[in-house]
């Protein structure tokens, strides 16, 4: 992917983790800030250690454009068998975007449709890597994007665990194999397996980093 030439507007990368979400807007030419409550020494971008909520109610309305990506685990299949419990940060993190009166995205998985409202699914296979990872976005503050068309899925999916088989499309998800091939397959060279199993590819919010573009050049005319 090549990167865009910087266009002076700066992305709040809320929930950043290792940065799969921010890369994909700096790419798309946005100044990019990071913030998580746990330290991110792998985050290639400005980072801030903090709580993501109490964040942009303090600083929120200062950026140009807000991604959210709450833990999933409250949502996650895996996470219900076990019985884990987590908290529901969707709706508390929507309710501070919408304070901030700026353009926002919520991302999550798709266990997750029931508390976002009128998500977008991007597919990685879409974006030509040998995997799947659906993940819902839900955009507010006056901000929608379009999807590009879904190719149906023909690849198997190898079983979690397991190293890719040939012709295959893989799961890079708990203890994966394979973690050199996930960073070249989804873009990610700087992270670990930790970093790998739970990132949006960079190629999502590229996608989505230039038709914010294109929005806010409109919403300036």
């Amino acid at each position: 992917m090549n990167t865009a030439l910087p266009n002076g507007l700066r992305v709040l990368d809320l929930y950043s983790c290792q940065g799969g979400a921010g890369m994909g807007y700096h790419l798309a030419g946005f100044d990019v800030t990071g913030v998580d409550k746990a330290p991110q020494p792998r985050y290639p971008f400005r980072f801030i250690q903090a709580d993501a909520i109490e964040f942009v109610q303090k600083y929120g309305a200062e950026f140009d454009f807000i991604h959210a990506s709450p833990p999933c685990q409250r949502y996650t299949m895996a996470q219900r068998i076990q019985g884990r419990e987590h908290p529901d940060l969707i709706a508390p993190t929507r309710a501070a975007l919408e304070a901030t009166g700026r353009p926002w995205v919520i991302e999550n998985v798709e266990e997750a449709a029931p508390e976002l409202h009128a998500p977008v699914t991007l597919c990685a296979a879409v974006f030509g890597m040998r995997t799947y990872r659906h993940r819902l976005f839900e955009t507010g503050g006056g901000f929608t994007f379009a999807p590009p068309p879904h190719r149906p899925h023909t690849a198997p999916l190898t079983k979690m665990g397991r190293p890719r088989a040939e012709g295959h499309f893989a799961h890079y998800v708990g203890n994966f194999s394979g973690v050199q091939e996930a960073r070249d397959d989804m873009g990610v060279p700087w992270m670990n397996r930790d970093g790998i199993r739970e990132c949006i590819p960079p190629a999502y919010t590229h996608w989505i980093g230039t038709r914010l573009y294109a929005s806010l050049l409109e919403v300036a005319a």
